[in-house]
């Protein structure tokens, strides 16, 4: 749902440090803005869930001059019976294991898995660094996110998957394949088959048209997130 939508409603925004003055500008009231630092837990007034912003290896910015001006965070969202971890972009860090230490045990890690390009290794997992994270943060429910969405870098978009299908077994937690758009139950999930392979034999084939000669890019353009 768009910020536009949301600042139609009632519900905080729990954010980053510095990210507050961006949501003022696109609409939302300053009072319904929670920045936090890493380690900082907001609690929601009228419940028992809490949001803590964990550390994170990422950048943020998309322009050329406002690099670095916000804080980037990993999310732990918890409530008596269950917490999960939520990764955002995120790289290889040694701070899964001080997360796992301050919040274990995780009933649902949810870690980034696209972008595999050797140059953007230390600001996004690739598959086999998300089952190392995983391992770091003592397993549970593993849901792989941010793949299949779009053409970030020059891999099929259905390689994260298969290459996870691949290594997870050797590791820690249940991996988690659901079907895009599809609803389910983490601690219930079944075991994991192939299904993208489904998608790609029955992709609707393109009228036949004139071969057009093709060349290799001479560099990997920077990822945008």
């Amino acid at each position: 749902m768009p910020v536009s939508a949301l600042v139609k409603t009632d519900v905080p925004f729990v954010t980053s440090l510095g990210v507050g003055a961006h949501l003022q500008a696109w609409g939302v009231p300053a009072e319904r803005i929670f920045e936090l630092d890493w380690w900082q837990t907001w609690r929601f007034p009228t419940g028992q869930l809490e949001i803590t912003a964990a550390p994170s290896q990422h950048f943020s910015g998309g322009g050329l001059k406002d690099g670095s001006t916000t804080l980037w965070s990993s999310l732990v969202i918890r409530t008596p019976g269950h917490s999960v971890f939520f990764s955002g972009d995120i790289g290889p860090t040694p701070e899964y294991a001080a997360i796992r230490a301050a919040f274990r045990p995780f009933d649902l890690v949810m870690l980034e898995v696209e972008a595999l390009n050797p140059s953007w290794g230390h600001i996004h997992l690739r598959p086999a660094n998300a089952l190392q994270a995983l391992d770091l943060l003592d397993g549970g429910a593993f849901l792989p996110v941010h793949w299949g969405t779009f053409s970030l870098s020059t891999h099929a978009w259905d390689e994260p998957a298969a290459t996870l299908f691949e290594l997870a077994p050797a590791h820690s937690g249940q991996l988690n394949m659901a079907r895009l758009g599809e609803a389910v139950e983490p601690a219930h999930a079944e075991c994991v088959t192939p299904w993208w392979r489904a998608v790609d034999a029955v992709a609707v084939k393109a009228p036949a048209a004139e071969p057009v000669a093709e060349t290799l890019p001479t560099s990997v353009p920077w990822p945008l997130d």
